[in-house]
């Protein structure tokens, strides 16, 4: 863990948020909240609801009880849209990414949101459109650094390694220009040194572009290493929440990962 590392004021915070599908409860009264430039992980068992804290964050889920405040505004109705549009994005457990398609063009529909003219200046690619696509494309370039990927920025995505995909779709999310970004399993299905790129570009991600961070990870020395606080969930109810040394010494949090009865 970085203890060096400066977290702000609360940027988002979620009060009582309960979540059921028909006779089934995904989460129960969770509140936890989010501090500016913080790496905050959410853990647990499979089946714990952390994906559908994450689904609730940005808008694909809309929880039954519960209060979320973004940046001191109540927020009500929120659809996936609206989150992208007010900087939060996301990554997802299975790769989304359009696999015909060259690394610099998926990183590039990362800055849909931020393109501003019209369709027909677009299609015409003439005047303000053509200025605006140069901009686009040279942020784009900055991301390709970033990661350093810029070997294979012509590459269909499709051709590329696991470890390679789940970095576009890293580059993806941050072209969006994000304030939160919400990671979920970013390093599920990577080897050994794959976790340790993809670790060392999210510590970069935070520090060099003062992106907030909210991840889901099962390997929890990945866990511990790069979080400020760590929120852990069980059965859709909250159990544990500190720095990872109060949750590493929280009874409750050992028995549901050691598995015992409840």
């Amino acid at each position: 863990m970085n203890h060096n590392r400066q977290t702000g004021d609360v940027i988002l915070d979620l009060q009582g948020i309960s979540l059921a599908f028909g006779g089934v409860k995904a989460l129960t009264n969770i509140s936890f909240n989010v501090r500016e430039h913080e790496i905050r992980a959410i853990i647990g068992p499979n089946g714990a609801g952390k994906s559908s804290m994450l689904n609730v964050i940005n808008g694909v889920y809309r929880p039954q009880q519960g209060q979320i405040t973004y940046r001191g505004q109540v927020r009500k109705d929120m659809n996936t849209y609206a989150a992208a549009r007010s900087g939060i994005a996301r990554t997802f457990q299975n790769i989304a990414l359009f696999k015909g398609m060259s690394v610099l063009d998926n990183i590039m529909t990362g800055r849909n949101l931020k393109m501003h003219s019209n369709f027909l200046l677009q299609a015409l690619y003439w005047g303000p459109a053509q200025k605006e696509e140069i901009a686009h494309r040279h942020k784009v370039e900055q991301i390709i650094d970033f990661l350093e990927i810029q070997h294979i920025r012509k590459t269909p995505v499709g051709r590329l390694s696991y470890g390679l995909q789940k970095r576009v779709e890293l580059g993806r999310a941050l072209a969006a220009e994000p304030e939160i970004l919400l990671l979920d399993e970013p390093m599920a299905g990577m080897n050994v040194e794959e976790k340790q790129d993809m670790s060392r570009f999210i510590l970069d991600v935070n520090d060099q572009f003062g992106t907030t961070i909210v991840l889901i990870e099962h390997d929890m020395g990945v866990v511990m290493d790069i979080s400020d606080r760590v929120v852990v969930l069980d059965y859709g109810k909250k159990i544990g929440d500190g720095t990872p040394a109060e949750v590493l010494a929280n009874q409750e949090v050992i028995n549901a990962y050691l598995g015992v009865a409840h």
